[in-house]
């Protein structure tokens, strides 16, 4: 029985063997070659090798998942380029092992790789990230009517997956820098946010970092979510896009109101659609004192029924106020969503306006006026003639 414990000299040995073998092999056939000839024959041989061996692995992995689920077939299909510049890295690594080259140059070439290499793992997982939350939010659809949970589900992948994009960049670009001996305190101080220069880069990057916690905040609490009815500023709209920085609102009037996402965190802001889409909306009447208020609740009840943006739940009519010359009353109906409380409260306005009209014209706020005329003898006086 092998030792599990030889495994890797018993690897490294058979490595330094087949280097040797192809190391002799490229001497025989490129000693008529000048050596940066002879460097860049091998380094292009050996990156058509692994192009080919790219060909064979994604030919065979593509017949491997094509019984498999969505998942499988789409990690396959967009892990193609990672997968062909990991083996141009891993065939270029062995050209310059086996490369007539100087070691100055075979240093150079392979912190290149190295560098390579970093970034690939990065683009990996970035590829990974942006398969799984595809494959996530297409159990939601958002143009469902109660599509509570699918903004919920949305709204936290898509901050959540901007943050970990911003994430793998920054260890990325921090794990490159410490390649450079020169530069290496700069990545430490990148992925630790120590010492003087991380102190710095802190205090400049502040407000990118502050909307960076707020976004994960508001990805983990969500007091906004994608598709939301919001009032912030005094403006009124739905929340159209959240990125890692700030949200995007359409305003009714397609005007797009750009907030930063540490205002949700430290500024009152009113959501119409926090728990569900359902809304309560409110019509004002003013009318005479001696409007019919039975007669007048029971039509707009009338008028509601008939409407199909009520959802039957919530309708009253009261009196709210009474004023010297009109008294103020409230209809309360509600319907399913925000857009549809706005249209039907515009409805519920036009259609009690004319019953009223049509059915209780005196009703309407009217402007009273007494005079009392005294005919008794020697009251009434005689005018002067304007005319003279």
């Amino acid at each position: 029985m092998m030792d599990p414990t030889t495994l890797p000299q018993d690897i490294q040995h058979i490595e330094d063997s087949v280097t040797e073998a192809v190391g002799a092999a490229v001497e025989q056939t490129t000693r008529f070659l000048p050596d940066w000839a002879a460097s860049v024959l091998v380094l292009v041989v050996f990156a058509l090798a692994a192009l080919l061996l790219y060909r064979f692995v994604l030919s065979m992995l593509t017949r491997m998942v094509a019984s498999r689920d969505l998942f499988w077939r789409s990690l396959v299909s967009r892990s193609a380029q990672p997968l062909r510049m990991v083996l141009l890295i891993a065939g270029v690594g062995i050209g310059i092992k086996t490369a007539p080259m100087s070691d100055q140059a075979a240093r150079i070439l392979g912190h290149i790789l190295l560098v390579s290499f970093i970034i690939c793992i990065a683009w990996i997982c970035h590829t990974a990230l942006f398969i799984w939350t595809t494959l996530h939010m297409r159990r939601f659809k958002l143009d469902a009517e109660d599509n509570l949970l699918a903004r919920k589900h949305v709204t936290q992948t898509r901050i959540l997956l901007r943050v970990a994009n911003v994430m793998i960049v920054v260890f990325a670009i921090a794990a490159a820098l410490m390649t450079f001996p020169a530069v290496r305190q700069y990545g430490v101080s990148l992925l630790a946010a120590g010492g003087a220069a991380g102190i710095v880069v802190g205090l400049a990057l502040q407000p990118l970092l502050k909307n960076l916690i707020a976004g994960i905040q508001l990805a983990l609490t969500q007091p906004i979510r994608i598709d939301d009815a919001l009032i912030v500023e005094g403006e009124w709209g739905w929340v159209e896009e959240i990125t890692s920085t700030y949200v995007v609102l359409k305003l009714w009037d397609w005007r797009r109101l750009v907030v930063p996402l540490s205002y949700f965190i430290e500024q009152p802001f009113q959501n119409w659609t926090r728990e569900n889409a359902e809304l309560i909306g409110t019509c004002m009447f003013y009318l005479d004192h001696s409007a019919p208020i039975d007669t007048l609740r029971s039509a707009g009840r009338e008028i509601a029924a008939r409407n199909p943006l009520w959802d039957g739940k919530v309708y009253a009519m009261q009196v709210t106020d009474f004023r010297e010359r009109v008294m103020e009353v409230r209809v309360l109906i509600s319907a399913r969503t925000a857009p549809k409380v706005f249209d039907l409260r515009c409805e519920m306005r036009e259609g009690l306006i004319a019953y009223i009209q049509e059915n209780h014209p005196k009703a309407l706020p009217r402007t009273r006026a007494e005079a009392d005329l005294n005919l008794s003898e020697g009251a009434i006086t005689a005018r002067p003639d304007p005319l003279g």
